[in-house]
């Protein structure tokens, strides 16, 4: 039975980083924001207020969520490009997820997706082998590489997009 948790599987942040798989990673980060917008395309506010398990998020948490971490992260990457290896500050997603904003339509967080993940991906394309192997320090994860981060971020956005397509495909959606 799949863990509803973690549908595509945890990420391994201390796999071999290749150039070809931060090719890869920076594709998936371009295009998240089109797969999560096709993900509840079709979904109604009683579908995007359902949790995708128990305890957890409902679809519209999910999709706020992903700009509020996509956010966060991007700010990381400029911090660890400008400064050596700075402490970052992380954030309480679970309350944030509970916010007022968090209720808003999911078009306000695709939109805001969509235009982050543009500038971003500009950035992380433009990223020489030197640049990759800058760091922040996490107070909960330590150090954490650029090439690392990027990895995390493909995953991470694969991870809850597929919360809300493994949600649709149980609930026949």
């Amino acid at each position: 039975m799949m863990d509803l948790r973690y549908p595509i599987g945890l990420f391994d942040m201390n796999q071999e980083v290749t150039a070809n798989k931060v090719t890869q990673w920076i594709s998936d980060i371009e295009s998240a924001p089109q797969t999560l917008k096709k993900a509840v395309e079709n979904l109604n506010d009683p579908q995007l207020d359902t949790p995708y398990r128990p305890g957890g998020w409902t679809s519209r948490q999910v999709v706020h969520h992903l700009a509020d971490s996509h956010l966060n992260s991007y700010a990381r990457f400029k911090l660890a490009l400008t400064e050596e290896n700075p402490l970052i500050k992380p954030y309480q997603e679970a309350l944030w997820a509970e916010l007022p904003d968090s209720r808003l339509p999911v078009d306000i967080s695709i939109h805001l997706l969509e235009n982050l993940h543009a500038r971003w991906v500009v950035l992380l394309r433009s990223l020489s082998p030197r640049d990759l192997n800058k760091s922040f320090t996490h107070p909960d994860s330590g150090k954490v590489t650029l090439a690392q981060n990027i990895g995390l971020y493909s995953w991470h956005g694969r991870h809850h997009i597929s919360h809300i397509t493994s949600l649709c495909s149980c609930e026949g959606w």
